[in-house]
């Protein structure tokens, strides 16, 4: 099937089908999806290491029987190793950086069938809303070539939305599949914390804010390559309740009648911008004409709390990487090794002591309990996925000097991710709206913990109702 013209009309189970009655090989696929990397990539800049003969080397081997065997795949540029390949993290500092094994999650998406060609670009150490890195240069939004693809998955959102493959791997430690999905009009799942494994070099990130997974064109490529992925490796230290029947089962299975809250503010009760405000409020109308439950309703939420709770577990792990590359070096870690605003950030983690990271942590298990007890009445939190539409590449510049204002529009943009990353909770944004100037406008939809089933129906139901799959970036 040489010249795949329509390879990007079809979704990752599609191909796996496919390649399953011979009608292309996973060599041809490889072909295609390297093809439409060099033709599109020098735009937007989304694939920054590029396997392309270890890909061929892993189909020649002879691949898996895996439910998406010969579907080419790219993993993110942040902890997910591939034995003898680098990672860098999106740091000048990792240069070089060159695995001696793969991560267990790695592993599991080998055993699918994946072929992995890649990795995609990430901000430094995915600090970041948006995928602006110094050693990489920024991605670009394939909506508009100007504008940000979100963070810190940016460049694997930007490389689904543009065609280059049908899902791609994500990381969420406080929105990074869900900023990402929402800004370059993609579905994104953040599993419930322990869902997917972390190791072997790590038990939990960011004190278990942070989970890997992919974003996707289809609901149904993120529900099975869960299915594929999930589950607590030997020596993990906790794990997602248990799925009673495959995520893939959930998708086209009725939800029920959900009862549904929603806002269209950010946590501390500011608007956000009226393109997202639209958004909201045209997606409660939705769910409330395929019989859901709506209203307006919304958890009392402290924003400088979870800010600053927020901002001790980042920094003293960001502090951590640094004193680990340092040793790992044999010298110290200075300013110019890395950027400003990551420079900032272990700085300001020195300046506290461990009572303040314990405290941290008993705080994110009490707004756990809060929103379990504000679930007991409402099955789904409908909000805003960002709170202004996709920004100008720029804005969140990680070496600027204007560190007040990179704080404000940060939380402008960004008002409420990351309160699912500490509650622990599945949460999904869904591309429903396109504002006026054609740019995508994700809505958000958070679950009850260790309930990704109902988020997958719900998410089947409204990708039936408002598809989205033939949306295009014009190229």
């Amino acid at each position: 099937m040489a010249g795949f013209a329509d390879y990007d009309r079809y979704d990752g189970m599609a191909l796996a089908a496919l390649v399953k009655r011979g009608d292309v090989s996973p060599a041809e696929l490889l072909d295609e999806a390297i093809a439409r990397t060099e033709a599109i990539n020098p735009k937007i800049n989304a694939v920054v290491l590029k396997h392309y003969d270890e890909a061929r080397a892993q189909i020649a081997r002879g691949l898996p029987d895996g439910p998406f065997r010969g579907v080419p795949f790219l993993l993110k540029d942040l902890h997910l190793l591939l034995d003898g390949t680098v990672t860098t993290y999106g740091s000048a500092l990792f240069e070089g950086n060159r695995a001696d094994h793969n991560s267990t999650l790695t592993e599991r998406y080998l055993t699918a069938g994946l072929v992995i060609f890649g990795k995609t670009n990430s901000p430094e150490f995915g600090l970041a809303g948006t995928t602006e890195p110094r050693l990489y240069g920024p991605t670009r939004n394939p909506w508009d070539l100007t504008r940000s693809p979100g963070g810190s998955s940016g460049g694997a959102a930007a490389a689904v939305a543009a065609g280059i493959l049908p899902f791609a791997n994500a990381s969420d430690g406080g929105g990074s599949i869900r900023i990402p999905a929402a800004a370059c009009g993609l579905f994104g799942m953040k599993p419930t914390r322990g869902r997917t494994p972390m190791g072997p070099d790590r038990g939990e990130g960011w004190s278990g804010m942070s989970i890997s997974h992919v974003v996707s064109r289809s609901v149904r490529d993120s529900a099975a390559l869960l299915d594929a992925t999930a589950g607590e490796a030997p020596g993990d230290p906790y794990a997602a309740p248990a799925q009673t029947r495959p995520f893939l089962q959930e998708v086209g299975a009725k939800p029920g009648r959900l009862r549904i809250a929603f806002t269209t503010r950010r946590s501390d009760g500011s608007a956000c911008h009226p393109d997202v405000v639209k958004a909201v409020e045209d997606t409660a109308r939705l769910c409330e004409s395929l019989g859901h439950h709506v209203e307006e309703a919304s958890p009392t939420l402290d924003r400088e709390e979870i800010s600053r709770h927020q901002g001790t577990i980042v920094g003293a792990n960001t502090a951590l990487t640094l004193r680990q590359r340092a040793a790992a070096l044999g010298r110290e870690v200075t300013q110019n090794d890395v950027e400003h605003i990551t420079w900032l950030i272990a700085q300001a983690a020195r300046m506290r002591d461990s009572t303040d990271y314990a405290d941290a942590t008993l705080f994110i298990h009490r707004l756990g309990r809060q929103m379990a007890a504000f679930h007991e009445d409402y099955d789904i939190f409908l909000a805003p996925t960002l709170g202004i539409p996709p920004m100008p590449l720029g804005t969140l510049d990680m070496m600027t000097e204007d560190v007040g204002n990179y704080m404000r529009v940060s939380y402008e943009y960004m008002p409420g991710t990351a309160i699912a990353n500490m509650t622990g909770q599945p949460s999904m944004s869904m591309p429903l709206d396109w504002n006026a100037a054609g740019l995508p406008i994700g809505t958000m939809f958070t679950g009850r913990y260790g309930d990704e089933a109902t988020l997958f129906r719900l998410a089947a139901q409204l990708e039936e109702a408002r598809p989205w799959a033939e949306r295009r970036p014009a190229r």
